[in-house]
């Protein structure tokens, strides 16, 4: 039977750039292949169907890269690294696979990790522990569930290596993952052109940019430099959208470098991510991250400033003053995003409520959670779990068995209850009766939280058992 992924239609596109912008290069040869994890859930989105998929065509696709049409291209960009610059970046331990066109019309990227050494891997083996696989496939679809705009993993096969490690028992075993997102393209492909003062490639970059991934700009009928700005605005809202996800989601990036920004304001490259326990502003997922710059409530400011930065190279073709104006899109655009995130999260439609009630039904629930210290994805599980109908007219029952005993967080839950009553009160017999499906929506029972992760790893490294990865995986999707 024929390899279904040799018969996708890639698309050059990126490739089309040339030379300038990726090295080619060829995966390396690995001593076994066992496929660990195939998202079937992904593939309907390539035009295949689960059954016509064997897991030997991953494996000959996606771990021995055998399809001979292929061409393997080592994307070229630099980046700011806590704040620093570092011109010797670019892709290390991956390469991007190849373009499809999704059923939905747009242009999805294959990007491996792991997949060998190319001219960027500085000294590196450019390799992926199965661990940071494993972690970066729970990642993305605990986020993907909670309705976070990111990238997914397709496939995860191990490859048979002993891999060391400086913040992993080691040897550890080594794998190869690949990634479908929307682009790999990152504010760092833009920063390092600017470092070879090129206004020339700039220009070419971002026509591509708009081609592909903001097409309604690129046709529409505006003056050039018109066109360029209220792309760049847009850039700004969805990257300050993203960053209101992430914090209604209680997820902590960990590494937001300019190379991990991308330009379509899509999350990826999960490593030592974290969803927070409690509700903690100064949580820090990184070990490395000793100061805090990315710690969680210190997210949008960090995006802000890689947007900041990205204006740079932007500079060069476009009026400084304009590009300026549309970081003031930022902050309403992150508030926005928060307030309708937590609000969904609390059984009610985004405009369902007046905004002033909005607003204090969100900050009476942050405050509750900050000076309780309860688990911050359990409290919203337990929410869902519990809710009836009959709330608003017994305001007594709402959430009566999560009663803290001692002040002041009783008082902050008090409060709390006050006001998610006085929310009650606004909805329509129909819009209460809809509150349990919206919660089930955006609450999942089933969260992602380190001692699950490390619980799971711990059965892969000392038996080699995959049952509790398979069913943390399904539980993330389902619950």
């Amino acid at each position: 039977m024929t390899n279904p992924f040799f018969q996708l239609t890639y698309e050059p596109a990126f490739a089309s750039l040339g030379a300038e912008f990726a090295d080619r290069v060829q995966p390396a040869t690995f001593p076994q292949h066992i496929l660990r994890w195939r998202n079937d859930r992904l593939l309907p989105l390539l035009g295949l169907q689960p059954e016509q998929v064997q897991d030997d065509h991953f494996i000959e696709a996606f771990g021995h890269f055998a399809d001979p049409h292929r061409q393997f291209l080592s994307m070229r960009y630099h980046g700011y690294q806590f704040g620093v610059y570092n011109p010797q970046l670019g892709d290390g331990r991956g390469f991007l696979y190849g373009q499809v066109r999704g059923v939905d019309g747009k242009l999805y990227d294959l990007g491996t990790k792991g997949s060998g050494t190319t001219p960027y891997s500085r000294g590196g083996d450019g390799r992926l522990t199965l661990k940071g696989g494993v972690r970066e496939v729970l990642a993305a679809e605990a986020l993907h569930r909670l309705g976070v705009n990111t990238s997914r993993c397709l496939s995860l096969v191990e490859t048979g290596e002993q891999l060391w490690r400086g913040d992993e028992p080691s040897p550890t075993r080594s794998s190869v993952m690949v990634r479908l997102s929307q682009s790999h393209i990152r504010f760092g492909t833009f920063e390092r052109l600017h470092y070879h003062q090129r206004p020339d490639l700039i220009r070419q970059l971002l026509d591509h940019v708009l081609a592909i991934y903001y097409p309604h700009w690129w046709q529409a009928d505006l003056d050039p430099i018109d066109r360029d700005i209220l792309w760049f605005q847009e850039l700004v809202t969805r990257v300050g959208k993203l960053c209101g996800q992430w914090l209604w989601a209680g997820f902590c990036h960990a590494v937001l470098n300019t190379d991990n920004m991308c330009i379509t304001g899509e999350s990826f490259d999960y490593g030592p991510y974290a969803f927070i326990p409690t509700y903690d502003p100064k949580f820090t997922a990184a070990y490395f991250d000793y100061y805090g710059r990315y710690c969680y409530l210190n997210q949008p400011s960090a995006c802000y400033w890689n947007l900041d930065k990205l204006q740079e190279p932007l500079r060069l073709i476009l009026p400084a003053d304009r590009l300026q104006e549309q970081l003031a899109h930022f902050a309403p655009s992150v508030q926005g995003e928060y307030r309708g995130g937590m609000v969904q999260r609390l059984g009610f439609e985004r405009n369902a409520l007046p905004e002033s009630i909005q607003q204090e039904l969100v900050q009476k629930t942050v405050d509750f959670l900050y000076i309780a210290q309860v688990d911050y994805q359990g409290c919203f599980a337990q929410l869902r779990r519990a809710f009836s109908p009959e709330w608003r007219d017994q305001p007594h029952l709402i959430l009566g068995d999560m009663s803290p005993n001692a002040e002041p967080a009783f008082g902050a839950w008090e409060q709390w209850r006050q006001t998610y009553h006085q929310a009650l009160l606004q909805l329509s017999d129909s819009a209460l009766q809809q509150m349990p499906d919206r919660l089930a929506q955006a609450n999942p029972l089933t969260y992602l939280l380190r001692p699950s992760i490390e619980a799971v790893w711990e059965k892969i490294t000392t038996e080699n058992d995959w049952d509790d990865f398979y069913q943390l995986v399904h539980n993330l999707q389902n619950s």
